[in-house]
């Protein structure tokens, strides 16, 4: 199904890479970018990621028949009231937040009947880099993508958003939406929030000058995530606050146990829970999900 013109309300990394891709793959006719920023606006244009743009979100979406909402999560609702009034009858609209509870209540709320076409999407692909400059075609190839249909979608609208990250190489799947939200706080929202804790936990320490002056392969594998956008972060682990506190909640449970092993100098129980843990990492698929 090709995209005669696609409004992208958001130019960054994630809308960028989409928009790469489809043109790549001949699956899209016009592009219409849209942000506040002009200077990003200007960039996306010379990058080709884009053939023309707009700061109006319903400027953007006039006569567009599919609409990606790329945009932060605590941006997400205000941009969708914004372009609303302006969709084609037909329009249909998706995105790729990292939660979808948060970003389907925001739909219902201002697209009314209109949320039969809104087909949440979350691409399981990314990377600590931001901006339309980072953006690049591959970036979803032989990565999932997750569509969260609603019982009352159009099956032609989620049938468009499957060919569209089809086309783009991706892996596309179907999940529940609380579903989604339970099993990314635990594999990639808790990662990022750990990650974030353990870099600023050694920040606060006297020596941290020379404890990051030292830091090994380990430490910079295990927080690489950390230097992800802190402002998307903090509207994911809000937006998906419940299931992201349960997943901290088990981490703690487990962490503790590791810590009063320790502390009892029981090497048996280290082992065990070591041991565990190798065998569940060495069952990993060898390419996994970056984001």
């Amino acid at each position: 199904m090709r995209i005669e013109r696609l409004a992208l309300l958001g130019i960054g990394l994630m809308g960028g890479s989409l928009a790469r891709a489809l043109r790549r793959a001949g699956a899209v006719g016009e592009i219409v970018g849209c942000a506040r920023n002009t200077a990003d606006l200007g960039t996306a244009v010379e990058l080709g990621v884009i053939d023309r743009w707009t700061t109006d979100p319903a400027e953007a979406v006039a006569g567009a028949d599919v609409v990606m909402v790329a945009v932060t999560l605590g941006a997400t609702e205000q941009i969708l009231a914004k372009a609303a009034p302006a969709l084609e009858p037909d329009a249909v609209v998706t995105d790729v937040g990292s939660t979808k509870g948060s970003v389907v209540a925001a739909a219902r709320r201002v697209l009314g009947p209109a949320i039969a076409r809104f087909v949440g999407g979350h691409p399981i692909a990314g990377s600590e880099r931001t901006g339309v400059e980072a953006s690049f075609a591959d970036l979803y190839v032989n990565h999932r993508v997750i569509l969260t249909p609603l019982p009352e979608n159009d099956l032609q609208a989620v049938a468009k958003v499957r060919a569209m990250w089809e086309s783009c190489g991706a892996i596309v799947t179907e999940m529940d939406v609380a579903h989604h939200d339970e099993v990314l706080a635990a594999t990639s929202h808790l990662p990022h929030m750990l990650a974030y804790a353990l870099v600023d936990a050694l920040v606060g320490m006297s020596t941290s000058g020379e404890i990051f002056d030292y830091a090994a392969g380990g430490f910079r594998d295990t927080t690489r995530i950390a230097a992800s956008s802190p402002e998307m972060w903090r509207d994911i682990a809000l937006a998906n606050a419940p299931a992201v506190l349960a997943m901290c909640d088990r981490f703690e449970a487990t962490f503790g146990a590791v810590r009063a092993a320790i502390a009892a100098g029981d090497g048996e129980a280290l082992r065990t829970i070591f041991a565990r843990a190798k065998a569940a990492r060495e069952r990993l698929p060898l390419r996994g999900p970056s984001r």
